[in-house]
């Protein structure tokens, strides 16, 4: 913990929104200071007011609606809040910059990224001509951006998500700011690219001396980069000290949850203890201590008397149990652990294999001229074969462009696969059309990754759940559709009022969950779940895996599991396919994958897996470059270019599977 003077001062901030709901109070009395080349993460749930913090301090919060922006931010002694529009402009981006969450929308998607790197020169150093666009590829080269002269012309579209970042924060350091605010800087990214993107941030700001205020709800990406630790909920921060202090023993109960919210290996077989309920609207009549309704130790006080600030053992944290004047029971060592009750132990048999896929192959014809003709195919998956077995859980991992998606899509027939065959049961799934096809899919459906773009908007939610139903001709009564669904939303803890609600009344958990119960309205005896954690918060996220655990319990479920979540993987899984450029390089038994990798890929993607336990962490295996293209996948290995351990043969043979024994298998040349 740096002992330098605060070059960043926030006292007292206070934003309040005029909304048809009534006044947001999106930020609170909120206080906190950062010194030079010091990190300070703002940690929460989605809706606690960390992002309204952050455009408060760059004054960007909605003119039209901001009822109240009060307070003082002092930035190397100037308060911000007195100033003009027109002054504020030329502070931003020269002494306080940000990179917004969403690379894609941050950036102008008609303007080349020399364009917009250029207009930041421009405005903030002055610079025109030749002058800036030599200083825009020095910083496209110093955030690690590969050939950042054919990058300059190239369009936002034409990059991945990982170098939308590298240019988002080449903009943000174009005038060389002291403070830098990164709002969820690596939410979407796979985590090679998001361990790629930790560890440049850190790079310049060990650099350039600069402070950074890092908006996360990632408690693995807290414990790689920050110095201190601010915990926000509902608009107030609730607990802050340095890193080493919160991770050894955090103090307020929410933030014990969140820890205890966290899945890995050593919950398999277990409940994550999930934080009931979500953070409450901000337009509401709150308690006194804003997380009383969600914390099991509240007790009236809690209700009638907001808690001051009490400092324990370095740390400060605004709980009553921690005041001397009153008299509640004491904090236990251990609040909030995980309920110990294991799940019902899978049986030691055998199970069937219920779908079955051999030489998958999906391509996708690349045509040029008014006539269209075929000039190229991308490869998107080439040759998989894998068994998904009755009431089993086989996660499928892999960096975004793998093939996963398209993978899933096509064992489900949502995309016709180009080769192979698919045994679904008793049915040859790749020979199906028609009514039979339709049949088949009632057993075999799909969770996808964003679940409001899976619904209809204009449809309630008792219609949606019912949708399949009525395509199946299961129900014809609406009377028992509506029973049915009432029964659904009770499985996936939601009340029966729901059903004449909108998807856009709802949080990204809750759609999510509305999501799964219309999946189960056919009773399917395979999910195909697609990513449909990665843009939870770690509470909600503990309460949507608690839920497939338990479906998957008194179902027989099966789960075809999507992600690049490796601590998702190592909670949920029994078995790992793992995924590189349309291939599956590596697979096996759960335990044998994460405990004993054996492909070069597998290791780099576990070794880059940002941890809470700073112990367990060993040395990163950095990653050269990103995926190639499909369009063009590179001779032999197809991870020969990044693979540290990359030999002449690698580039000239495409491995064999090799076994490993109990089912795991490595297509290597090591071995």
């Amino acid at each position: 913990m740096t002992s330098n003077p605060p070059l960043l001062e926030v006292e007292a901030l206070r934003t309040h929104l005029d909304t048809p709901a009534g006044v947001l109070r999106a930020v609170d009395a909120v206080s906190f200071a950062i010194a030079p080349g010091e990190t300070l993460a703002l940690l929460g749930e989605s809706g606690c007011g960390k992002s309204m913090t952050a455009l408060s301090l760059m004054g960007l919060t909605p003119k039209t609606n901001t009822r109240l922006l009060d307070g003082t931010v002092r930035l190397g002694g100037e308060d911000l809040l007195s100033l003009s529009e027109a002054a504020m402009r030329e502070r931003r981006g020269a002494r306080i910059g940000m990179v917004f969450q969403e690379p894609m929308s941050a950036l102008n998607p008609v303007l080349t990224v020399g364009q917009q790197i250029g207009e930041a020169l421009a405005t903030h150093a002055g610079l025109r001509g030749k002058a800036r666009r030599e200083r825009g590829l020095a910083l496209l080269e110093e955030v690690g951006m590969p050939d950042p002269a054919a990058r300059w012309d190239a369009y936002p579209h034409e990059l991945s998500g990982g170098l939308k970042q590298r240019v988002v924060i080449a903009i943000a350091l174009a005038g060389e700011p002291d403070v830098l605010i990164a709002d969820e800087p690596t939410t979407a990214l796979d985590v090679t690219i998001q361990a790629q993107i930790l560890a440049l941030l850190a790079r310049l700001q060990r650099e350039r001396g600069m402070a950074l205020l890092l908006i996360t709800h990632d408690l693995a990406v807290v414990n790689e980069v920050a110095d201190r630790v601010a915990v926000m909920y509902a608009g107030h921060i609730v607990e802050l000290a340095d890193r080493e202090t919160l991770f050894k023993a955090p103090r307020h109960p929410y933030t014990r949850k969140l820890f205890a919210s966290l899945p890995g290996a050593t919950q398999r077989g277990c409940q994550l203890a999930a934080i009931p309920g979500t953070v409450p609207p901000l337009t509401s009549d709150l308690p006194a201590c804003r997380f009383a309704d969600r914390c099991e130790y509240a007790w009236a006080a809690c209700r009638t008397s907001a808690p001051a600030w009490q400092t324990d053992a370095g740390a400060r944290v605004r709980c009553h149990l921690y005041d001397s004047n009153y008299r509640g029971e004491p904090l236990p060592a251990a609040l909030a652990a995980a309920d110990t009750t294991a799940d019902e132990v899978k049986s030691e048999a055998e199970p069937e294999t219920l779908l079955e896929a051999r030489d998958v192959a999906v391509h996708f014809p690349i045509t040029r001229g008014v006539f269209k003709r075929t000039v190229g195919h991308v490869r998107a998956v080439d040759g998989i074969a894998l068994d998904v077995k009755r009431g089993r859980t086989l996660a499928l991992v892999g960096e975004s462009g793998c093939g996963k998606t398209t993978l899933g899509r096509a064992l489900a027939r949502l995309i016709e696969p180009t080769a192979g065959t698919l045994r679904f049961g008793k049915d040859d799934l790749a020979a199906l059309s028609g009514k039979r096809l339709r049949q088949a899919r009632r057993h075999l459906q799909m969770v996808f990754q964003d679940p409001f773009s899976a619904m209809n908007p204009r449809m309630l939610v008792g219609e949606i759940i019912a949708e399949g139903l009525i395509a199946q001709k299961i129900c014809q009564s609406a009377a028992a559709r509506r029973r049915i669904a009432i029964e659904l939303l009770d499985d996936v803890g939601l009340p029966e009022s729901a059903l004449d609600r909108y998807p856009h009344e709802f949080s990204g958990g809750q759609r999510q969950r509305i999501c799964i119960a219309r999946a189960l309205a056919l009773e399917p005896s395979l999910l195909i779940c697609d990513e449909p954690t990665s843009a939870l918060d770690v509470s909600v996220q503990a309460q949507v895996l608690n839920l497939l655990k338990r479906l998957q319990a008194e179902r027989n479920l099966a789960y075809l599991f999507i992600t690049h979540d490796m601590a998702v993987v190592s909670y949920l899984a029994d078995e790992i396919a793992v995924m590189y450029l349309g291939e599956i390089v590596e697979r096996g038994p759960a335990t044998e994958v994460l405990d004993a990798p054996k492909h070069p890929y597998t290791q780099a993607l576990l070794s880059a897996m940002p941890r809470v336990d700073s112990a367990k962490r060993g040395e990163r295996i950095h990653l050269a470059g990103d995926l190639p293209s499909p369009a063009n996948p590179p001779a032999g290995c197809r991870f020969n270019p990044r693979c540290p351990h990359v030999m002449d043969r690698c580039k000239q043979d495409n491995p064999q599977a090799r076994s490993f024994g109990a089912g795991h298998t490595a297509r290597c040349h090591l071995y």
